[in-house]
């Protein structure tokens, strides 16, 4: 008896016909997909207008596989989260003529709190919000591809500096449990012969060590050059970089993170997409003191904490912004992080609001300007 299997070719032509049916249908309404991406594959639900599932299954996560989805679908509207592949997946998607939203997931607890949670259903519930209301989803923006890829030259520089921090210490630990110290000096000036006044056995354990990390500040080097020719595609980084303490590095980061500085209807807005603004969950009376939201770009909001760290250090030239830091930071450890804290987002504010005003920057403006104020008073 001949068994009834269903082989590769079939299976094709099932899938075929699902979406050709799909495309019939987008061409008389307008459909909501919902799309759960996956490294390798990505789960998808199709809501007609009245909600009803009209199809759903997975594709390859790949430009092949997502045109053969949405290449003959007729406008529709595309849920996806943040992740990996949400800038390259969006733009692609968006491409064809698509509305896209993407998802921020840690606003989203229905999703990523859910007691029931698997692909598929993520992928229908993206879907169902997405029609009801796209608020919902807390849509957040990509940045265009050009801003991405030199983002990626940063980002990359930053991970190179991450692993030879890691190494630097690992052999100032190393050392030391055999009664010795590592000669003091800047990390990108560590060198096998910074050991030279070590014992010859502990040369030969750590000599590899070294070497590896001399050939890594070679490396961060050569982004550091890649940078620098960057900078002159951003000839707006000379404003931000008006203000003390805020490099080329930092400067080019932060317009490459925000991407478009009109994408705030105010300057304030600049700390809380950057996680720096204190998280809240006030109930009545209750006003608990929480940390901040740690939202945004985890790197971004780095660079800020070490621009406010030179605003504060001792000899750092006086400014509105060092005045209120040192105001703030009292006594205490903890209250010495607030003021950093403080001073970044204050710093965020700042960098955006020169930005897009293109003013040239005076550190005293606040000083001034409520000396002019008691002149008038008087």
């Amino acid at each position: 008896m001949k068994k009834h299997t269903t082989t590769m070719k079939d299976r094709k032509a099932q899938t075929k016909t699902k979406k050709n049916q799909v495309c019939k249908l987008a061409a008389k309404q307008r459909l909501t997909v919902g799309l759960d991406l996956g490294d390798r594959n990505s789960r998808y639900c199709i809501l007609d207008e009245a909600g009803q599932v009209v199809s759903e299954g997975q594709v390859p996560t790949s430009s092949t596989g997502l045109n053969s989805l949405f290449g003959k679908m007729p406008s529709s509207r595309v849920a996806l989260e943040v992740g990996t592949h949400s800038p390259w997946v969006s733009r692609l998607i968006a491409a064809g003529g698509h509305e896209v939203i993407v998802a921020n997931p840690r606003k989203v607890k229905l999703i990523t709190q859910s007691d029931r949670k698997n692909d598929r259903l993520d992928a229908e519930k993206l879907a169902r919000l997405a029609r009801v209301d796209p608020q919902l989803l807390s849509p957040i923006r990509h940045r265009g591809a050009e801003a991405q890829m030199d983002l990626t030259v940063i980002r990359a520089r930053a991970e190179l500096v991450e692993v030879r921090t890691a190494l630097i210490n690992s052999a100032r630990g190393l050392v030391k449990t055999s009664g010795e110290r590592l000669k003091q000096c800047d990390a990108d000036q560590v060198k096998e012969t910074t050991a030279a006044s070590l014992s010859e056995d502990i040369r030969g354990a750590i000599g590899p060590l070294l070497r590896s990390v001399e050939t890594i500040s070679q490396e961060i080097r050569e982004y550091d050059q890649k940078i620098e020719q960057m900078v002159k595609r951003y000839p707006e980084v000379a404003l931000l970089t008006q203000v003390y303490g805020v490099g080329t590095l930092i400067a080019l980061t932060f317009m490459l993170t925000i991407d478009d500085p009109n994408r705030f209807t105010h300057s304030r807005e600049a700390g809380p997409f950057l996680g720096l603004n204190p998280k809240q969950r006030d109930s009545g009376k209750n006003r608990p003191e929480l940390g901040i939201s740690k939202a945004g770009d985890p790197l971004m909001r780095s660079y800020l904490v070490q621009g406010a760290h030179v605003i504060l250090r001792k000899g750092a030239p006086d400014s509105d912004l060092r005045v209120w830091g040192l105001a703030k930071a009292g006594q205490g450890k903890k209250a010495k992080r607030r003021a950093v804290v403080g001073v970044a987002r204050k710093l965020a504010v700042l960098l955006h609001r020169l930005w897009v005003t293109g003013e040239v920057y005076d550190p005293h403006y606040q000083r001034r300007a409520e000396e002019a104020a008691k002149k008038v008073a008087a």
